[in-house]
């Protein structure tokens, strides 16, 4: 009888936390990349001495690890990085770096509407990216984990890869093929004729078409809301895992004191996603021609400190 009454009571307080028509809610998430394919590269580079290296990794922790806050009502979310006092000193070349690994900008989704927009700086521009959500075809697990001590469940889907988020590059496949057989590779070499040698970073790296995504959410918190782009299931999710990018829930507030305005961001030219992402391939890949004739053998060029 005790154990029932229990039950109800926590059940009530549950339903009217959610219930209210103010609900507001605060998740905390850290995002982080992983770099050791970027390391093999520097790494295997001669004309990078070991006080570059580690200034090159010092700056790469800090574009590929980040804290973003995410404020969510019953409809709509806003997701923006945490400020911090060192970023404001960097030049255009890092916050360029830094929106196309997942920072910058606020971050605004209509679960309701399934629209977003986004403001970007890029290039000394500033963009408003407006569009449609994406819908993503979760397959939902039966496991479960705990997660800041809330019972999560696992789904999963595939997705496009963006050509304009750099965390989605990977190696090129026969580099690492070769690199697993050293002989082959050897022979390979005596064999073909010898090529122009590789000139930009971006020329070992390759774009998959797809990226698998595993999500955990929590029921316990029904929003259809998440990080960045994702949202559409049954509760607010907590992970997302797509292999190289994790991106954890580290704190969640439930109406918290101190609310938080969540409406779209207005300034910059209004684009859509594919228009936006057809200007930064443009510009990257006059970056690559560029770094190509001034590297002579292999830099990575791009100034991101300047």
């Amino acid at each position: 009888m005790k154990k029932t009454i229990l039950l109800f009571f926590f059940a009530l307080v549950y339903t009217n936390t959610f219930a209210q028509k103010d609900f507001q809610g605060m998740a905390v998430y850290e995002s982080k990349t992983s770099t050791s394919d970027f390391k093999a590269r520097f790494e295997g580079n001669k004309s990078i001495t070991p006080d570059m290296q580690k200034m090159m990794e010092e700056r790469m922790k800090k574009m590929f690890e980040k804290t973003f806050v995410l404020n969510f009502d019953k409809s709509a979310s806003i997701y923006k990085e945490e400020e911090k006092l060192e970023a404001s000193n960097q030049g255009g070349g890092f916050r360029m770096m830094s929106s196309m690994t997942g920072g910058g900008g606020t971050y605004y989704k209509n679960v309701k509407d399934k629209t977003y927009s986004v403001d970007k700086d890029f290039m000394g521009k500033e963009f408003l990216v407006k569009d449609s959500l994406a819908s993503f075809n979760w397959k939902m697990e039966a496991e479960t984990r705990v997660i800041g001590g809330y019972t999560c469940y696992k789904a999963t889907a595939v997705k496009a890869a963006s050509k304009t988020d750099f965390r989605n590059f990977r190696p090129k496949k026969e580099e690492a093929a070769q690199k697993d057989s050293p002989k082959k590779e050897e022979t390979a070499q005596q064999e073909k004729p010898k090529e122009a040698p590789k000139t930009s970073f971006m020329d070992a790296l390759e774009l998959p078409k797809e990226i698998t995504i595993t999500a955990w959410y929590t029921p316990e918190i029904p929003v259809s809301q998440g990080p960045e782009g994702y949202w559409g299931l049954p509760g607010l999710i907590l992970e997302v895992n797509d292999g190289k990018t994790i991106i954890l829930c580290s704190k969640v507030v439930l109406n918290p004191k101190e609310k938080t305005e969540i409406k779209a961001p207005s300034k910059g030219k209004t684009v859509s996603q594919n228009e936006y992402d057809e200007i930064v391939v443009k510009k990257m890949e006059e970056f690559r021609e560029m770094n190509q004739g001034r590297s002579g053998g292999g830099g990575f060029q791009i100034r991101m400190g300047q």
